[in-house]
């Protein structure tokens, strides 16, 4: 979590009291704070404790239903295919206004990265960037690092050569040699598993790695970036005529304390980034903010991590598994109450402005600019699409005359998905179904 200064963190310390207040604390203050404050204590399996309880002053979602006449509308709607829908809608109260199948974990394709976005956003904050730096070193070598920049390209490896070259590297008549280290991910690790290896050639299944010139994709999957990256830093470099000797080093070795950082490339910022993830559904950057926002590549401890954080927020987490921060890992399972649960409490969140404004607008933009057009929906829902073999999923905030609408419908089979949610949709916008 962000330092206490953050003003995220002040902002929900003075919502909190009693003994929650007291375990927010102590999950953001400083480790080196805490040392000087508390005795030393045994440590305690994180399995073996009972879940946080809920912020003081947030709803929780509702398991009773409480609007019949919208659950009728919706058990009509799905009529013979309701065995392959979990679908879930509530209010800003918290009340459950329809639900079907709520609590079965289904697969949610790229409804998994509205999970990804909410974590990051929390932990890195609205302005956060990615930064990919040079860094000289003590023996006169040079060293580049990246966290993941999306929109890494050619002019900006330009900078870094040029900065390479002038710092050491090929002024005089003689050219220098100019020694150049690249710190990647292992290749192992550039993938997550449970990905099908035929995804992996395409754009959208491009591996995910540091240093990613234009995330990793042309027309299709770049299978190996480091060897690319090379190449590109090489060619340019000997065609401004320095000799160039460049290596392979692992990201997760530690820079050395004599490091210098030369220059640093920021990407666009989180707001951009988030948008990047859910309006266009991109999984790269979506792996990639789940990763910075865990604080760490291994995307075990990574997904780890993030459970422990939807714990904390009082989600109905039982049936949830998080595989990757993308969808594209068949392995994901999310129940629609759980994501309806985690929208209603991104949207009291500090930053849910931002969280909101980073979705699809329905007749509008992103992937969902050619759906619901002309039709009351039309710039009033704003959600995130998933789509693979089998599967379709589309979460949401529905803008209705009693407040927002928290929308979560996943199909695992179904024959015309798209119609069945513009009508479930249609119906959870009739405020008069469900008076307050």
């Amino acid at each position: 979590m962000a330092p206490l200064k953050s003003p995220a963190k002040r902002q929900l310390l003075l919502r909190l009291s009693g003994a929650h207040a007291l375990v927010l604390v102590l999950a953001v203050a400083p480790a080196t704070a805490l040392a000087q404050q508390m005795p030393l204590a045994p440590q305690v399996p994180l399995a073996s404790l009972p879940p946080l309880p809920p912020p003081v002053g947030l709803p929780q979602l509702q398991a009773q239903l409480s609007c019949p006449a919208l659950q009728q509308r919706l058990l009509a709607t799905v009529a013979g295919e309701a065995s392959v829908w979990s679908i879930t809608i509530a209010d800003a109260q918290g009340r459950l206004l329809a639900d079907l199948n709520g609590t079965r974990p289904r697969i949610p394709a790229s409804n998994q990265k509205l999970v990804s976005t909410a974590y990051a956003l929390d932990r890195l904050g609205p302005d956060y960037r990615l930064n990919t730096q040079l860094w000289r070193l003590g023996d006169g070598s040079f060293r580049l690092t990246g966290e993941g920049d999306p929109d890494l390209a050619l002019p900006q490896l330009q900078r870094f050569a040029m900065l390479a070259m002038g710092s050491g590297g090929s002024s005089g008549e003689t050219p220098s040699l100019v020694r150049l280290q690249i710190a990647e991910e292992p290749r192992q690790a550039w993938w997550p598993q449970g990905w099908h290896p035929d995804d992996r050639y395409y754009a959208y299944g491009a591996p995910i790695t540091r240093l990613a010139v234009t995330s990793n994709a042309i027309n299709e999957a770049v299978m190996n970036p480091p060897s690319r990256l090379q190449t590109l830093l090489q060619k340019t470099m000997v065609q401004r005529g320095a000799k160039v000797q460049l290596s392979l080093v692992s990201a997760r070795a530690p820079l050395p304390a004599d490091a210098v950082l030369l220059h640093q490339e920021p990407s666009a910022p989180m707001h951009n980034l988030l948008s990047l993830a859910n309006t266009e559904s991109h999984n790269f950057t979506a792996e990639v903010l789940l990763r910075q926002g865990a604080g760490t590549w291994d995307l075990a401890r990574a997904t780890q991590l993030q459970m422990l954080w939807l714990t904390e927020q009082g989600l109905p987490m039982q049936g949830v598994r998080v595989a990757d921060g993308s969808g594209l890992d068949r392995a994901n399972r999310l129940t629609s109450r759980f994501l309806a649960a985690l929208l209603m409490r991104m949207d009291q969140h500090p930053y849910g402005r931002a969280y909101l404004a980073s979705m699809a607008v329905a007749g509008q933009r992103g992937t969902l600019r050619n759906l619901y057009v002309g039709t009351s929906l039309q710039g009033q829902f704003f959600g995130k699409t998933g789509t693979i073999s089998g599967v379709r999923s589309i979460s949401g905030v529905l803008m209705t005359g009693a407040g927002p609408r928290y929308v979560s419908a996943i199909s695992n089979g179904a024959s015309s998905p798209n119609v069945t949610i513009g009508k479930l949709l249609r119906q959870a916008q009739n405020s008069q179904l469900c008076p307050p």
